[in-house]
This record gives structure tokens, C-alpha cells and sequence, in this order.
């Protein structure tokens, strides 16, 4: 597992420039937004947690296609597939997952508090925001490695896993934005959505592989 988790890390690195990909959608999305917003900066931070999160989930959304794509492109998914036990592809597919996450996505959650600077965002706020990306996000790979399974056997499958995978994360967007508000706004629950966000990732980190694993052996039958 180390070995894979390893492997995929430096995939995740290097094919196509994931990481980079990802953090400098990420930055364009939060650049542009006080030039549509415009120079109101108490508006700006009012929605800059929102922001950033929209921000994330559409730059981990851009590389989710490439989670399998490497491997059916050289033929290792199969070969995984054969031979792993039943109980073992899930184990697999949640390495591949996690070291998706700490490739691609861990850099957007570093870069999450630079970028709340841009947003006008006070020192809680990011760091509530920051605190829930971190806890929020690998429910949104987790989820997508069921999309990316789905359609690792299509050309271009990078568009039917954005449609797949976005209406499954609207929960994790919403108890993410509700605890990173909940952490400045008087009156807010901020725990509550929080452990609930928690939850969700728990959940998808259990389901998530399972689905993913199926998905995959229908699609190499």
C-alpha cells in the first residue's frame, strides 16, 4: 500500500502538472472575483469563504479524470484488478485516492489562506475556511474516484465525471461553507456543521472505494 500510495503521489506530481493545474485554477477563479464584485471589501469577505470553496471544488472537479486514466493508459489497472482479491480493490483504490488528495488537492488547501488574503478575510475566517477544506475535501476525491471509475474507459471522460460527481458533493459544499461562516458570524453553529462534514468524509471514504472498485471491474470486463 505504502508502495502504491508512493507511486501515485509522484504520478499525481507529474502527470499533466496536476498539482499546479489545480492551484493555479484555483488562484484565477479568486483573482477575478473582485474585479465582478467590485472594490466593496466588506462584501468581499462576507462571501470569501464561499468563494474559496467553489474555488476548490471546481479545481479538484478539473484533475479528477486523471485518477485512473494513468493506469488503464499502461495497462496496470488490469493487471491490479487480477490481482486483487475481492477485498483488496477498495484497499486499492482508497491508496490511489488518498495520494490523489495529497498530490492535487493538499496544495489548494496550503494555498487556501494566501488567497483569503485576496477576499479581505479576516485571520478566523481563513483559518476556519482552511480547517474545513482540509477535513472537507477528500470527500469530494473519494466521491470522484467513482466517477473517474465510471469513465475511465471512455475517451474523453473528463466532463461525465464533473456531471457525475458535482451534484454528490453539494452536501459537503454546504456544511463546509455553513462551518466556515459559523466560525465568524455571531450567532452561527460552528461544531456542528463541522462534525457533520467529518461525517461525510467518513462516509464517502467507506463507500466511495467500494463503488469506485465495482465501477472498475465492470468497466475491464
Amino acid at each position: 500500500m505504502l508502495a502504491l500510495f508512493i507511486r501515485d503521489f509522484r504520478l499525481s506530481l507529474r502527470a499533466g502538472g496536476g498539482a499546479l493545474i489545480g492551484i493555479l485554477f484555483f488562484l484565477a477563479v479568486i483573482a477575478v472575483m473582485p474585479f465582478g464584485v467590485g472594490p466593496d471589501l466588506n462584501l468581499l469577505a462576507r462571501i470569501g469563504p464561499a468563494m474559496l470553496w467553489i474555488g476548490a471544488l471546481l479545481a479538484v472537479l478539473l484533475g479528477l479524470d486523471r485518477l485512473f486514466q494513468v493506469d488503464r493508459e499502461d495497462g496496470s489497472i488490469d493487471l491490479m484488478i487480477m490481482a486483487s482479491h475481492t477485498h483488496m480493490l477498495p484497499l486499492l483504490v482508497f491508496t490511489k485516492s488518498l495520494a490523489h488528495w495529497t498530490g492535487s488537492v493538499l496544495p489548494l488547501v496550503v494555498a487556501s489562506p494566501l488567497l483569503g488574503l485576496f477576499m479581505n478575510m479576516d485571520m478566523t475566517s481563513i483559518g476556519a475556511t482552511a480547517l474545513t477544506l482540509l477535513v472537507g475535501t477528500p470527500a469530494i476525491t473519494f466521491v470522484g474516484a467513482v466517477g473517474a471509475a465510471l469513465a475511465v474507459a471512455l475517451p474523453r471522460g473528463g466532463l461525465l465525471v464533473s456531471v457525475i460527481v458535482l451534484p454528490l458533493t453539494i452536501p459537503v459544499l454546504i456544511f463546509g461553507v455553513s462551518a466556515s461562516y459559523g466560525a465568524t458570524v455571531e450567532g452561527s453553529p460552528f461544531l456542528a456543521p463541522l462534525l457533520i462534514l467529518i461525517a461525510i468524509t467518513l462516509f464517502f471514504a467507506v463507500i466511495g472505494p467500494i463503488a469506485a472498485a465495482s465501477a472498475l471491474k465492470n468497466a475491464t470486463d
